[in-house]
């Protein structure tokens, strides 16, 4: 066990403690803004859909059931505007977080291959590699890298942690280069849902791919734009001998969607009422915490899109956590990461309005 546990760096979080202790002891109490998970309800339909597929006493299917294959297809073509979906491009995950740091296992990647992800990045993409033994290398403009040895490459658009957004010009660009080089795109658009400054746009889309999905596949996650995080609903879609491999290992590996989230999510994405309703939150606390920081020294760059502000006061990010910490306030450090995160933290606006407007007070 410590053979692999030793590949893994530290975990992150850890480290963020004693600033959480420091925060919470603020007499108003802590507005957590570290982590971007939901708090909003999980709405009415999705929940009646869960709990009407309770009575599941069978094994679910890892591929899923045919409404849930007909849901994702329906939702590619019409949000993604990937015309050529079809049942044999979809599969379920059980989470994306799980998706991602398991991929190059699956893959059957180790020792000699390279897995390439952006220089400020989701830390699970590094552990994904290390958990198999790959390199993992970490790119500016992945068109720049070697491509020697290069098995996997990871897209993040929209950015966690950054918020970038890429055009749909530099995915072409990237997706071409990528194909020339035989090397596998996975593109992680979790956030592409909450684009606020920029409309964010997916590799599957027919003018980046041209309408084929040799060679890339795009992973999507319904726990930001539905509040499912704690439903594990996620799916990933593109080429279809990809997903189809992946689902044979998935197959006996038994990494299958609980039934009940399977009509969950049938019912979440063929609704968009919900959605807009739930943007309409973030964009609300997206502004009043940007106006807040601006008017506190802060600088914004990037955030055109995704469930974060990412911000800095030009000074090391523990110093940033730690004045933030003193007004009860809870941050995540930018070197959470990578090394050029070292100047800036990240805010998530996922906190109730109650909790934004404490924050925005104490910035004032």
């Amino acid at each position: 066990m410590a053979a692999v546990s030793d590949r893994l760096p530290a975990f992150p979080w850890d480290k963020l403690e004693p600033y959480k202790a420091t925060a919470a002891a603020h007499a108003d109490g802590i507005v957590d803004l570290s982590v971007g998970t939901p708090v909003d309800p999980v709405p009415e339909l999705i929940q009646r859909a869960l709990i009407g597929a309770a009575d599941s006493p069978g094994y679910p299917t890892v591929w899923g059931t045919p409404a849930l294959r007909d849901a994702l297809t329906g939702w590619l073509r019409g949000r993604l505007g990937a015309s050529a979906a079809g049942h044999r491009n979809v599969l379920p995950v059980v989470g994306s977080k799980e998706l991602v740091a398991w991929l190059p296992t699956q893959l059957g990647l180790g020792a000699g291959d390279k897995v390439a992800y952006p220089r400020l990045a989701y830390p699970t993409y590094e552990v994904g590699a290390r958990l198999c033994g790959a390199e993992a290398v970490v790119y500016d403009d992945p068109t720049e890298l070697d491509p020697a040895g290069v098995k996997l490459l990871w897209l993040n658009s929209p950015s966690n942690p950054t918020g970038r957004v890429l055009s749909k010009e530099e995915l072409i660009r990237i997706v071409a280069w990528a194909r020339e080089h035989g090397i596998l795109l996975f593109s992680d658009e979790c956030y592409l849902e909450l684009g606020w400054e920029a409309e964010p746009v997916s590799v599957l889309h027919d003018e980046v791919c041209g309408g084929s999905y040799e060679g890339i596949v795009a992973v999507h996650s319904l726990s930001k734009r539905s509040n499912l995080a704690g439903y594990r609903a996620a799916f990933i879609a593109g080429d279809a001998a990809v997903l189809g491999e992946l689902l044979e290992i998935r197959k006996h590996g038994g990494m299958m969607t609980a039934a009940p989230v399977q009509a969950a999510v049938v019912a979440a994405l063929g609704d968009d009422a919900h959605v807009e309703e739930q943007r309409g939150r973030y964009a609300a606390r997206r502004q009043a915490l940007r106006t807040a920081l601006e008017a506190h020294g802060f600088r914004v760059e990037h955030s055109e899109a995704s469930l974060y502000l990412w911000v800095t006061r030009d000074e090391p990010c523990w110093d940033t956590v730690a004045h933030l910490a003193g007004l009860g306030i809870l941050v995540a450090p930018g070197d959470f990461y990578g090394e050029a995160g070292a100047n800036f933290v990240r805010v998530a606006f996922t906190a109730t309005d109650e909790r934004v407007e404490a924050a925005v007070k104490r910035l004032g």
